[in-house]
């Protein structure tokens, strides 16, 4: 068994450096204003290869498409005016699996370690039980992205089905995607 998979099977890291906290984070529903800001955050990440099962040489406009497009609703948390992070919900399925929601996140690099996917996480719960879902599902957390895995798990999400193989990640070769899920 590999280390992340060891991670994301035995919960958070207790060795891991204690998070900053941000205290004047807003988190506000994203606007086409807000595009140069959310592409900026979304290429580098897109780019890596390394979270998201995205064509990592995505254009903007489809990147954009992607992330606020569709039945998404993508929000943007800021800082003193500082686009840190964003995310994204939706339905995770049509029909009778609508009640059951989707969520994409991405972290400015430079807002890393602060608490700002925290505070998206808490604020995307708090979003999806007042659109009336249900439970909120990852469909495909690709089992390196360590530092996902520890959030998640602490905000009560469960490993529910593992993808072997699944995704290609461009520095550790095949390695496995998750499927995470909690109630709400």
């Amino acid at each position: 068994m590999n280390d992340a998979r060891a991670l994301a099977e035995s919960g958070p890291d207790p060795l891991r450096t204690p998070m900053k906290t941000m205290t004047d984070l807003a988190i506000r529903p994203a606007s086409s204003g807000d595009h140069d800001a959310l592409w900026a955050m979304l290429e580098p990440v897109f780019r890596a290869g390394d979270t998201y099962a995205v064509d990592s040489d995505i254009a903007a406009d489809d990147a954009l498409d992607y992330w606020c497009g569709g039945t998404h609703s993508a929000f943007i948390a800021e800082s003193g005016g500082q686009p840190l992070g964003t995310y994204y919900t939706g339905p995770n399925q049509g029909g009778g699996g609508a009640h059951v929601c989707n969520c994409g996140f991405v972290t400015a690099p430079a807002a890393r370690g602060q608490g700002v996917a925290r505070a998206m996480l808490a604020h995307a719960l708090d979003t999806a039980r007042a659109m009336g879902y249900r439970a909120m599902q990852f469909n495909f957390v690709v089992e390196t992205n360590t530092r996902a895995l520890v959030i998640w798990r602490d905000y009560g999400f469960e490993v529910v089905g593992r993808l072997p193989g699944a995704f290609r990640h461009p520095r550790e070769g095949f390695v496995d995607a998750l499927v995470m899920y909690r109630q709400l």
